[in-house]
């Protein structure tokens, strides 16, 4: 038994000597009184019985190395946070205390060097401002992989994804469900399902935020692969080109005001809690679909553009937010003559020159306001939008013999009298204003394992606002802007567990009858009308030539057959299962399944109303930085 005490009592020795080397005095440097350090410099005594006094002693010194390793990680702290005001204006002797307690810690650093590594680890694990100054968003967005330099953290994220998918009838798309798209009965794609591999859905983002006085900084990039370039193909590269999904910044001041500005979710887009930013990772404030498919589900009221937001909080339990953000303006019309213009291409140094871009009069306006009131989620919000066009009367215009006699004009070509052919005299703008309201309900059950949410949202011009693109504007004969009725509902149920999230949506959009009758032409004009011929949606055409195929022939185009759609409904199944989730990130894989029915409107003449349908599947493989 001699030898292990012997051992015993040098190992006591050891301990006692590195606890006095941290319990020295930080302002004096000199040893605490409780200090063992002398007995180091004695041979070692006999072997004596450990006493309650010896064990009272080690406590002191552990207690004491401990209040050392919280000092020491306050001031890297305030050093690297920059959060010591007026540091040059204090008096000189607490300096001397801060660096005398830094130089005591670097001269015992040597004698313990477990300590260095414990603090950095408590350094990265802990926020760089106060408790009592951390917000939410900070708390959900940083994790281990968060940077810390001179006061500003950075924070790398996002996901690689693997996924997979098929649809029973084809459309040409990627992991992004083009609903509006689906094709008719008579198409030669109906008839072929389709199969694609896509990592493209990878999603790199980086946070950012910092503090200055009393005001909390914060900045959020995303970005994700699902855009093409002129050069993009499947056939062996697949360099497909970085798409941004969101860019912003953000400053939140005390009394609950915070300014939003850049790319981000619309305000129109529903918040778990509250009003605040959602990242696109779903770890804030995210109530979006967890769907794989891209374009999440129909009935989803959603979208990423750019924008001001101004937000005050009152408290925890109602916020309010109005929004100035970006306009643009879908539109579906047929049968109208070329006496408008609404769209024009975009320019391929900025924009892309495939796609069209609205003459935006002035920006969407949205306001909403939220309620957390301890059960469930509650919002209301409001959108204003115009739209304009350019409107030329007097091209729409019959004349008849030789020489040429006015038959018929539209009331505002007041020159129609004097002209002998169509004109652009008398030509005009012309503004239209629409708009909507919308709510959003979302309660949590069963310890937050069970939600359930609902969504509507209903008005004029507000279609692009869905996730099925719907038409906001149709035209009217005289060339006027007529915003299309739309409404778009969905309701949510999701279960999630530990490892286990199972999730099933149910939605749909509507677009209303936009038409009217054109008295020059004498045929009905617009969007939907009954007279519009659907009667070749079932007939299946011969190939053609395609443009950017050369001479192989692509599937040819129905003929007859308007297929404006009147409604789409999509029901959703699906999970989410997490192999693995911890402080080195996530791995998880998804299934989904989609069965989506798109209606038009009928043709009354022929009564025809066909229907497009599609049943889709798609798995996902997931890594998720931490």
């Amino acid at each position: 038994m001699k030898p292990i005490k012997h051992v015993f009592l040098a190992a006591l020795t050891l301990a006692a000597l590195t606890a006095g080397a941290w319990s020295e005095d930080s302002a004096s440097g000199k040893p605490a009184a409780n200090s063992v350090a002398p007995a180091a410099a004695t041979s070692p005594a006999p072997a004596a019985p450990i006493t309650a006094a010896d064990v009272q002693s080690l406590k002191d010194a552990l207690a004491a190395q401990q209040k050392q390793i919280e000092i020491l990680t306050q001031q890297l702290q305030r050093i690297q946070a920059g959060s010591q005001p007026n540091q040059q204006n204090q008096p000189n002797q607490p300096a001397n205390d801060d660096a005398a307690t830094i130089q005591n810690a670097n001269q015992s650093s040597s004698r313990t060097p477990t300590l260095q590594p414990a603090v950095l680890q408590m350094q990265e694990t802990q926020p760089m401002t106060s408790p009592d100054q951390q917000t939410k968003l900070n708390r959900d967005m940083e994790g281990p992989l968060t940077l810390h330099f001179k006061g500003i953290n950075i924070t790398p994220g996002g996901f690689a994804a693997a996924e997979f998918f098929r649809r029973s009838r084809a459309l040409g798309s990627d992991i992004i469900t083009p609903f509006n798209n689906l094709t008719m009965p008579g198409a030669s794609q109906s008839n072929l399902p389709e199969f694609f591999a896509t990592a493209r859905q990878s999603r790199p983002t980086i946070y950012i935020s910092s503090r200055t006085g009393n005001v909390d900084f914060s900045a959020y990039i995303s970005g994700d692969f699902l855009s093409s370039g002129l050069t993009s193909t499947a056939t062996q590269s697949n360099s497909y080109t970085l798409r941004l999904r969101q860019v912003w910044g953000q400053a939140k001041f005390q009394g609950g005001w915070s300014i939003l500005g850049g790319q981000m979710w619309s305000l129109v887009t529903e918040n778990k809690a509250g009003i605040a930013p959602s990242d696109d990772t779903g770890k804030t404030n995210d109530s979006r679909p967890s769907t794989i498919d891209g374009a999440y589900n129909v009935g989803f009221s959603f979208a990423r553009q750019d924008g001001l937001r101004v937000t005050k909080d009152f408290g925890s339990k109602v916020a309010l937010a109005f929004a100035v953000e970006n306009a643009q303006a879908t539109v579906t019309t047929s049968g109208n003559a070329n006496d408008y213009v609404l769209v024009q291409p975009g320019t391929n140094n900025t924009n892309n020159s495939t796609s069209t871009y609205g003459f935006n009069p002035s920006p969407d306006l949205i306001a909403k306001i939220a309620f957390d009131p301890g059960f469930g989620h509650y919002e209301v919000f409001g959108l204003s939008d115009r739209f304009q066009n350019r409107i030329f009367p007097c091209e729409n215009i019959l004349f008849a013999g030789t020489p040429a006699v006015l038959v018929a004009s539209l009331p505002a070509c007041t020159s129609a009298s004097t002209l002998t052919a169509a004109s652009t005299v008398d030509a005009y703008n012309s503004t239209k204003a629409g708009g909507g309201f919308g709510v959003n309900a979302r309660w949590n059950f069963y310890n937050k394992h069970i939600v359930f949410g609902v969504h509507g949202f209903g008005g004029s011009g507000i279609g692009r606002y869905g996730a099925s693109q719907l038409p906001d504007v149709s035209i009217n004969a005289d060339g006027t802007i007529h915003p299309v009725k739309n409404l778009q509902g969905l309701a949510t149920l999701e279960w999630h567990g530990k490892k286990l999230d199972v999730y099933s949506y149910v939605g749909s959009e509507y677009a209303a009858r936009t038409y009217s009758f054109d008295p020059i032409q004498n045929v009905n004009v617009g969007y939907g009308a009954p007279t519009f011929n659907n009667s070749g949606c079932y007939t299946e055409t011969a190939p053609t030539t395609g443009t950017l195929t050369g001479s192989t022939p692509i599937a040819g185009s129905l003929a007859h057959c308007s297929a404006q759609t009147r409604d789409i409904t999509e029901g959703t199944l699906g999970l989410w299962y997490r192999f693995h989730n911890g402080p080195r990130g996530r791995y998880q894989w998804g299934l989904q399944y989609s069965y989506v029915n798109r209606a038009t409107w009928a043709d009354e003449v022929h009564g025809a109303e066909p229907h497009g349908l599609d049943s889709m599947v798609f798995t996902s493989f997931r890594y998720y930085l931490p």
